[in-house]
């Protein structure tokens, strides 16, 4: 019998790995013991050379389906160690941070078929996930990803529940936010008083809100990542007083439809658009309009529409009864972040709404939803947030030396990045940081960043342009913790970013980048409109 020290890294944290790697060594008839750590999966295991391969051959082939495994080392044990007489799941233990943390993933079909089962315990309840789905980046407030660590923590798991959380052959073992009826966040409908409406249970508090909605009425929805307005999108005077109201003039409005066949009587919807809506990612998608209209007055002007399908219970039970979609656009006042907190919720939207459908589960990291686009059969996006964020990617082999560099984005549409080993983590979509409260959502965001991954860099990079309060911020940190300051020109990040994307090498032969990208800080400390990149010219603003 040989022993093997296995290091997994990569998305392998609060996505059930720990028990697939218990299954999987007992199916190849192996002993040790495996743990999460702040670098990922290790896993210590005995067995005959042949079991440990086909071990390992497993372990990548049936991984869970919101995992994924970057790397895998394998190292040989001592043969001094003493050998365990079975498989264990250890706890946790703490050190210096380099796993990613998983977005929030959309309701599994197994989860959808509890809440839509009279006979489960779980019927209707609007909070059902297990290791395969529901919140995590909105609820986890630092690494490793363990219960005491989410705003799960306020929620004592009642016995059945904790049975299922540590009985290794459940897909709830380890599942964070595992919640049922009896113990978990609750869901409840008010009015702008914050008078609570009567209801015996969670079913008729949904169902009521939908009738609402129903009947023309604009509700605040609380998600998963933030709290959404919500209004019949058939019906043109609720979508015009939702208009009025929240003063959105002329940006088109997000739709929610209950399944692909009712976005299908609105919109064309391809076979790669179809398996992008249906993802566990659960994107907003842009299609063109086809088919039924739609009031003109949820995108005007323009022959696409933005949908997206039901991510959670909640709002799988709220379009249960729609005949038609809804309107599910941001819950805020115009050009301001979206709303988490269901205090604020009162004092930003009491003018803007009738209803309030909030739960007591806190939202710890705001998330818009992500936007994307099918481009020759590609998904694109227009804005990476919930689902995707933090996204981690992986750059060509020869990053895995840089330095840990914090680059600070731009002043509009912002995002922020973290650079180390090869690997960059990108942040959800901010928006604008001319607004002050954006502002200051991108400062906390920054900091949660930092804290999370235990990010401290090295270089901090930041957009040429003096006035960008992104630069600003960056040249205050640069000071107050000693770090060098880098300033790139603002079309030269963009072209980089590209390269970046598509794993060109540091010393990739020469390309040719055009950025069309409006106003940028340019080389002569002029605004430039757009560059064309060549290394062998003098760059060319436009």
């Amino acid at each position: 019998m040989q022993g093997e020290r296995i290091r997994v890294t990569g998305s392998v944290q609060g996505v059930g790995f720990r028990p697939t790697v218990w299954r999987l060594a007992n199916d190849h008839e192996l002993v040790g013991q495996v743990w999460n750590d702040a670098e990922g999966v290790l896993i210590q295991v005995w067995g005959s050379s042949q079991s440990l391969e086909g071990f390992v051959h497993a372990l990548q082939a049936e991984q869970p389906p919101l995992s994924r495994i970057d790397k895998i080392v394998r190292l040989t044990l001592d043969e001094q160690l003493a050998i365990p007489a079975d498989f264990q799941i250890a706890v946790s233990q703490k050190g210096k941070v380099s796993t990613n943390v998983i977005p929030d993933a959309a309701t599994c079909p197994e989860c959808l078929a509890e809440v839509m089962d009279p006979s489960n315990r779980r019927y209707r309840y609007p909070f059902t996930n297990c290791t395969h789905c529901g919140p995590r980046m909105s609820i986890v407030r630092k690494i490793p990803y363990d219960r005491m660590n989410t705003s799960m923590v306020s929620f004592p798991m009642c016995p059945q529940c904790l049975n299922e959380y540590q009985e290794p052959n459940n897909r709830r073992f380890h599942a964070q936010p595992n919640a049922c009826h009896d113990c978990g966040p609750q869901v409840w409908l008010e009015d702008v008083n914050g008078v609570r409406l009567k209801s015996s249970n969670d079913c008729d508090t949904i169902e009521t809100a939908a009738r609402l909605i129903r009947q023309g009425k604009i509700v605040a929805i609380k998600g998963i990542g933030g709290i959404h307005l919500a209004c019949d999108a058939g019906n043109s005077d609720a979508v015009n007083t939702l208009r009025h109201r929240k003063q959105r003039y002329h940006k088109a409005l997000a739709l929610m439809a209950s399944d692909i066949n009712m976005v299908q009587r609105y919109a064309k919807v391809s076979d790669s658009e179809s398996a992008l809506l249906s993802d566990n990612t659960a994107p907003i998608v842009v299609l063109d309009k086809s088919g039924e209209e739609l009031p003109v007055e949820i995108a005007p002007g323009q022959n696409s529409l933005g949908f997206m399908l039901p991510y959670t219970p909640l709002h799988h039970l709220l379009m249960q009864n729609m005949l038609r979609p809804i309107v599910l656009t941001s819950g805020n006042r115009s050009n301001e972040p979206q709303i988490i907190n269901n205090q604020t919720a009162h004092e930003s939207l009491d003018h803007i709404v009738d209803y309030f459908l909030l739960h007591d589960r806190d939202i710890v990291s705001r998330l818009d939803d992500s936007v994307l686009r099918m481009i020759a059969d590609q998904p694109r996006f227009l804005r990476l947030a919930r689902g995707y964020a933090p996204r981690s990617l992986k750059l060509a082999d020869d990053f895995s030396d840089t330095e840990s560099i914090l680059a600070m984005g731009g002043e509009l549409k912002n995002t922020f990045c973290l650079l180390n080993k090869g690997r960059v983590i990108l942040s959800q979509h901010m928006g604008d940081l001319e607004n002050v409260t954006t502002y200051q959502d991108y400062q906390q965001n920054l900091k949660r960043y930092l804290q999370l991954f235990d990010f401290m860099p090295t270089l901090i990079v930041v957009d040429k342009h003096p006035n960008y309060l992104s630069t600003q911020y960056g040249q205050l940190l640069a000071v107050e913790k000693n770090i060098p300051l880098l300033e790139v020109q603002h079309h030269h990040a963009h072209i980089a970013g590209c390269m970046a994307e598509h794993r060109l090498p540091l010393k990739h032969s020469k390309v040719l980048g055009i950025t069309l990208d409006g106003a940028g800080f340019g080389e002569d400390e002029t605004i430039w409109g757009g560059n064309f990149f060549w290394p062998l010219i003098k760059t060319m603003s436009a």
